[in-house]
């Protein structure tokens, strides 16, 4: 086991890291960008109150040749190894103003068999990527992006008893994700409307993003009816709400689907038990 204080270099101590070694965080702010490049690591805090590893990046920032960073290079801890474990601590973008400063992500996850308790994740617009990144991203992309942040193929990931916080899309990618019995908060956004989930998932992929027993709250100042559950960013994007609560900030319609694109045509959104008012596309798990 390895032990950190928060006036060691983290990223020095995850590179020196050995597969299936604990890292263990003291209480404390960890001002860093770091990145998980071992498999089979576990990282372990003191809290999710006391042990915060934060960063400030943003998709309009400008890196040292004065190109913008990008939403995928925004990220405070970026997960690039499997069967990586997050335990009991926060992982915070705080750059803040997603309005003017755009994409502000938290964590970035790449690996599979990757799982998440009693953590928090914090951020605006983005707070939560599960890759893979859809397609025609990485195609996009391929010519500035690492490699690891353009890998394909499935990701596996498991989120038990977390808080996530955000405003615009704050949970988004292709991963096939469980979030189990986990809050996910809305916070205020000077544009207005607020939107929880974003899925790109393939027409291949069976599994998206599953909401088991989660809580849907607000921060103060979230207007009622000002949050969609989901709204699809690629066709086909999948999410299945199960036994769910809702707070009043949550739009009766439920879900949204992405202005202009006619993807509720394609998206594969789900919620047992039904709800009355949702929009008439939202589908049924059990006939």
């Amino acid at each position: 086991m390895l032990f950190v204080q928060p006036w060691e270099n983290l990223q020095e101590i995850l590179d020196r890291a050995r597969p299936g070694q604990t890292v263990r965080l003291g209480p404390g702010e960890y001002r860093a960008k770091a990145v998980i490049r071992t498999p089979g690591l576990t990282l372990e805090g003191a809290g999710a109150d006391r042990t915060r590893i934060v960063w400030d990046d943003y998709a309009k920032k400008r890196d040292e040749n004065g190109a913008e960073f990008n939403t995928f290079c925004t990220w405070t801890l970026a997960v690039c190894a499997g069967g990586v474990a997050l335990r009991d601590l926060a992982v915070v973008n705080d750059a803040l103003r997603p309005e003017t400063r755009g994409q502000e992500v938290a964590l970035t996850v790449y690996g599979g068999g990757f799982s998440m308790e009693r953590c928090r994740l914090s951020s605006t617009q983005d707070t939560l990527f599960l890759g893979p990144l859809p397609r025609d991203l990485i195609i996009r992309y391929g010519s500035f992006l690492p490699e690891p942040l353009r890998r394909e193929g499935p990701c596996g990931q498991r989120f038990t008893q977390c808080l996530i916080e955000g405003t615009v899309d704050f949970i988004f990618g292709c991963g096939e994700a469980v979030f189990d019995r986990c809050e996910i908060r809305s916070l205020p956004d000077a544009r207005g409307t607020g939107y929880a989930a974003a899925p790109a998932h393939s027409p291949g992929q069976s599994q998206g993003f599953l909401f088991r027993e989660c809580r849907f709250t607000a921060g103060e100042g979230v207007p009622p009816g000002s949050v969609f559950l989901a709204r699809p960013w690629r066709d086909y994007g999948m999410c299945v709400f199960q036994a769910c609560e809702y707070g009043p900030h949550i739009s009766p319609l439920g879900f949204d689907p992405w202005s202009g694109t006619g993807r509720d045509r394609t998206a594969r959104f789900y919620e047992e038990p039904p709800v009355p008012g949702r929009v008439d596309w939202v589908r049924r798990l059990w006939a």
